[in-house]
C-alpha cells in the first residue's frame, strides 16, 4: 500500500469512527456533515472526497458493521457441529454483538438502516456476498442432511433471525423489559422448534 493510500484509509477510518460516535450520542438527527467533520477533525472536502455525501458515509458505516456482524455469525457457525448448536451459536453471538457494540447495533437496527435496506437491499446483499455465502451453505447442508426443515432459505433466515432482531430492537429502545442473557438462554430452543425437520 502506498503512503497516499494509507493516508486515505486512515482518513476514512477517522470519519467512520466519528460518524458512529456521533450517531451513538445524537441519533439520526445529530448525524450531520458538520458534526462528523468536527468530531473527526477531518475536513469537509475529505468527507466528500471519500464518501461523496452523508448518505455515502452512512452506507459505508452500515456495510462495515454489518460485515463485522455477519463475520462473527459465520465464525460461530463454523465452530458448531449440528444445526441445533449452530442456531444456539447464532442467537448468542448476535445478542452478544448487540451488547458489546451498542452504538453499531443502534445504527444497524435504526429506521435509517431500514430505509437504506429497503432502497438498496439487493446491492447491500451483493456487497456482503462473501459473508452471506457461508451462511447459505450452512443452511443448505443442514437441509440436505435432514436436520432442518426443507423451507426456502429466506424463510429459514426469517425464522432464525426475526425473533433475535426483534429482541435486539426492544433492548436497544431502552424499554427495560428485555434481558438479553435470558433471551440468549430461551430463544435458541424456541427457534430450533420452528426450523427443525423433526416434529416437536
Amino acid at each position: 500500500m502506498s503512503p497516499k493510500q494509507h493516508r486515505g484509509e486512515v482518513t476514512s477510518d477517522l470519519l467512520l469512527d466519528a460518524a458512529l460516535r456521533v450517531y451513538g450520542e445524537s441519533g439520526e438527527q445529530g448525524l450531520t456533515v458538520n458534526a462528523v467533520t468536527k468530531a473527526s477533525g477531518v475536513s469537509l472536502g475529505s468527507l466528500y472526497h471519500h464518501f461523496g455525501s452523508l448518505d455515502g458515509l452512512f452506507a459505508a458505516l452500515a456495510h462495515r458493521w454489518l460485515g463485522r456482524l455477519l463475520g462473527e455469525l459465520v465464525t460461530a457457525l463454523e465452530h458448531s457441529r449440528t444445526a441445533r448448536t449452530g442456531i444456539r451459536a447464532v442467537v448468542r453471538t448476535y445478542l452478544t454483538f448487540v451488547q458489546e457494540h451498542r452504538d453499531a447495533a443502534l445504527l444497524l437496527h435504526s429506521p435509517m438502516a431500514d430505509r437504506y435496506g429497503m432502497a438498496q437491499g439487493k446491492e447491500l446483499r451483493d456487497a456482503q456476498e462473501a459473508r452471506l455465502s457461508p451462511l447459505a451453505d450452512w443452511m443448505r447442508t443442514h437441509i440436505e442432511s435432514g436436520e432442518v426443515a426443507p423451507l426456502p432459505p429466506a424463510l429459514i433466515e426469517a425464522l432464525v433471525l426475526g425473533p433475535v432482531v426483534g429482541v435486539a430492537r426492544r433492548w436497544l429502545s431502552g424499554m427495560g423489559d428485555v434481558d438479553l442473557d435470558e433471551a440468549a438462554r430461551v430463544l435458541p430452543d424456541r427457534i430450533w422448534r420452528s426450523v427443525s425437520a423433526e416434529p416437536t
